[in-house]
Formats: C-alpha cells, sequence, structure tokens
C-alpha cells in the first residue's frame, strides 16, 4: 500500500509540475516563449554550446515602436496577436482630443505631433498649457486645426487633428508657409521693378532716338539751298553720263 501510495503522490507531483509549467508558459509572450524553448532545448539535448548564443533582446518598448499607428484602423484592432494587444492597450490609454508637438525643426517644416498621456492631461498640458512641448505659457493661448501629414508603416497619411498653441508658438508652426508667401512677395517685387526699369529704359531709348532724330533735322535745315542745289547738279550729271557713254 505504501508503494501505491508514493506512486500517487509522484504522479500528482508531476501533474501538478506540467500544468504550473504549462501556465508559465501561457503568461509568456511570444518572444519569451522562444527563449524559453530554445533553453529548454539545449538543456535537454545537451547542446550547452548553443547556451552561449545571445539573442537580440525585444522589449516592450521596441514593440510599441513597430506596431504603434497615430490612428489604429479596424485591421489594426483585428489582429489577434500578443504584439498587438500591446499596441491596442496602450493606445486606447491615449487622450486623443488634442495633441503634443515637438517643434525643435520648425525652420525645415517639421513639427512631430503625438497624443496625450494621462499626466499631460491632469497637468493641463496641450489644453491649458501651450502645446509645444518645450513651452510651458499659459496666456494668449488659441486652438488650432493642423492637416498633420506623415509617413508611417511604409505609407503616406494625413489626419485633422487640434493643437493648442501661444501665439509664439503658432507662429513657429506656420513659419514656413509664412516664409514661403515673404518669398513670393519679394519675387513679385523684384520682378515689378524689372518692369518698371525696363519701362523706362524703353521710354529712354524713344526719347533718345527722337533727339537724334530732330538733331539730323536740324543740320539738314543748316545747309545753304544753294550748296544743297550743287549737290543735285552733281548727281544728275552722273546719272546722265551713264545713260550716254
Amino acid at each position: 500500500m505504501a508503494f501505491f501510495g508514493s506512486l500517487r503522490s509522484a504522479i500528482f507531483d508531476k501533474e501538478d509540475r506540467k500544468r504550473q509549467y504549462q501556465a508559465h508558459i501561457r503568461g509568456l509572450n511570444a518572444y519569451d516563449r522562444h527563449k524559453k524553448f530554445l533553453n529548454d532545448y539545449v538543456g535537454f539535448y545537451g547542446k550547452e554550446k548553443l547556451s552561449n548564443v545571445k539573442l537580440p533582446v525585444k522589449t516592450d518598448q521596441d514593440t510599441l515602436k513597430e506596431g504603434y499607428r497615430f490612428i489604429r484602423s479596424e485591421e489594426d484592432d483585428m489582429n489577434p496577436s500578443w504584439e498587438q494587444r500591446l499596441v491596442k492597450r496602450y493606445y486606447d490609454k491615449l487622450f486623443k482630443e488634442y495633441c503634443i508637438a515637438d517643434m525643435s525643426q520648425y525652420k525645415s517644416g517639421k513639427i512631430g505631433l503625438r497624443w496625450r498621456t494621462e499626466k499631460e492631461v491632469v497637468s493641463g498640458k496641450g489644453q491649458f498649457i501651450c502645446g509645444n512641448k518645450h513651452c510651458d505659457e499659459k496666456d494668449g493661448l488659441a486652438s488650432y486645426e493642423v492637416n498633420f501629414s506623415y509617413f508611417e508603416a511604409g505609407e503616406h497619411k494625413q489626419a485633422l487633428v487640434k493643437l493648442v498653441a501661444c501665439e509664439r508658438c503658432a507662429l513657429k508652426l506656420n513659419y514656413r508657409k509664412l516664409k514661403e508667401k515673404e518669398q513670393s512677395e519679394g519675387s513679385k517685387k523684384k520682378e515689378n521693378k524689372r518692369k518698371r526699369d525696363q519701362s523706362r529704359s524703353d521710354s529712354d531709348t524713344a526719347e533718345d532716338y527722337d533727339r537724334r532724330k530732330e538733331k539730323r533735322k536740324g543740320k539738314m535745315e543748316s545747309v545753304p539751298d544753294d550748296h544743297r542745289e550743287s549737290n543735285e547738279d552733281e548727281n544728275f550729271d552722273e546719272f546722265l553720263e551713264g545713260m550716254f557713254p
């Protein structure tokens, strides 16, 4: 009887360890399960040289960077993988009414936008405090609708979002458009100046022509009549000599 009791106890212990192992495996993500199975394989078959293989460490932050979408689609939500479930849990915690902006490269027209976190909502950042992450201005705020054009997951996308900004940061937000407008107006001024200068040059040329014409006319009128007749006679004589050789 003692033998059967110890055998039954050993069986129960084995089944209990099996259940614990399965519960542990189910609690791991795909990458950790992969590492667990590989280590178990090495330990069971004695391939110790494989135990020194260093696998790339993929953190939850890496998973979020790879799977995060500024605006999730229905297809994203239908993905049952552990990675997408993690990304969706993070996405659902964001507050998607106002954005936070990174304007560190505003002069080149590059402005980054993201949704607010719970901590930022509680502090009023992005709604009662300027939405530029490097600005804490609370006065002179205004809400702007921004056509956010971005590149994500190999695609060019656009989204209309809200951003609260102070007057100074609002100028940064429209810096590129203002510069393009100034350059366009400057080009128009240069073109108008060139046309005016050309018009003056053409007018001066016409006046110079008239002056030269009047000057030549004045010289002809100053020649005595008898001198003009003498010239005409000489030309007439040459003409007659050509007719009668």
